[in-house]
């Protein structure tokens, strides 16, 4: 009985040990008896124990592969610690299996090799603003060679590229002599429109007064204007009423003396009176009297 229990236990070990589960995103390479057999996908399979047996087991997923850096020599024969980063994916698990041996080593090495050859085509300069263009070309390179490894390169990122210190030092002194012609040429440009905008405050303000001591000169001379413009009229006035109020000779008489008397008044030292002011005032009176006939 006991023995039959332990017959009955080993069958259902050995009947467990033929069921093989694949997980989702992996595919496993069996092999019968040391030869490639069959490619097992996601899923249950059965195999003959001792003649069947797995000897890959393969991963679908895209993985990453990150290698330390490399020195590298620029075509101006400066060496540059350059580290990249590559991303691929397996789409063939039997060439992964049989096309290389260690093909993550083999990919390391490849992408090394390719990245010396196209930065040592570049200068310092260029490699420092070419990243995009490295990783392009390295991708290709790496994606048409591993083809045969059953290996699809999906893209390289040269993750940091450090180039001497010496190189460094030099580097950061020309950006900082940049920054300072920058920052002089601001300050300049600044300056420049202050003095262009003052120059334009006064230029508007000079005009301003300009306009405005001739609207005050216009001004003044039309009040001028109108003043003596209104004198020669009082005169006029005063004349006409004059003639219509036909002065007697007592009048016109007493108007000289008047006359006289202002002017003693003034800041002359001699006064000249004539004689005959009683005969001017007859000629005065007949003027007027002549004046009226007509």
């Amino acid at each position: 009985m006991v023995a039959f229990i332990v017959l009955v236990v080993l069958i259902i070990i050995l009947a467990f040990s033929c069921i093989s589960i694949v997980p989702q995103a992996n595919a496993w390479i069996v092999e019968f008896l040391g030869k490639y057999q069959a490619t097992w996908t996601a899923g249950i399979h059965f195999k003959i124990p001792i003649f069947y047996r797995v000897v890959k087991k393969v991963s679908l997923k895209e993985q990453v592969a990150d290698f330390e850096p490399q020195p590298v020599i620029t075509k101006d024969n400066a060496t540059m610690m350059v580290d990249s980063v590559v991303f691929f994916q397996v789409f063939e698990p039997k060439l992964f299996t049989y096309g290389v041996e260690r093909p993550i080593a083999a990919i390391e090495n490849l992408s090394a090799t390719t990245l010396r050859n196209i930065i040592g085509s570049m200068t310092i300069d260029e490699t420092l603003t070419s990243r995009d263009s490295i990783n392009g070309q390295i991708t290709a390179i790496l994606d048409q060679a591993t083809d045969k490894w059953g290996i699809k390169v999906s893209r390289v990122e040269v993750k940091n590229i450090q180039p001497p210190r010496s190189i460094q030092d030099a580097m950061e002194k020309q950006m900082r002599a940049e920054r300072e012609k920058r920052e002089a040429i601001l300050t300049a440009e600044g300056k420049k429109q202050s003095a262009i905008t003052l120059a334009e405050g006064e230029k508007q303000a000079a005009i301003l007064r300009a306009e405005a001591v001739k609207e005050q000169t216009i001004r003044e001379a039309e009040g001028e204007a109108e003043a003596l413009l209104a004198v020669q009229r009082a005169r006029a006035e005063g004349i006409r009423l004059i003639n219509e109020a036909n002065p007697s000779v007592q009048y016109i008489q007493l108007k000289s003396f008047e006359a006289a008397e202002n002017m003693a008044k003034g800041q002359a030292t001699k006064i000249i009176v004539p004689s005959d002011i009683a005969n001017l005032a007859g000629t005065l009176s007949a003027l007027s009297e002549t004046v009226k006939k007509d």
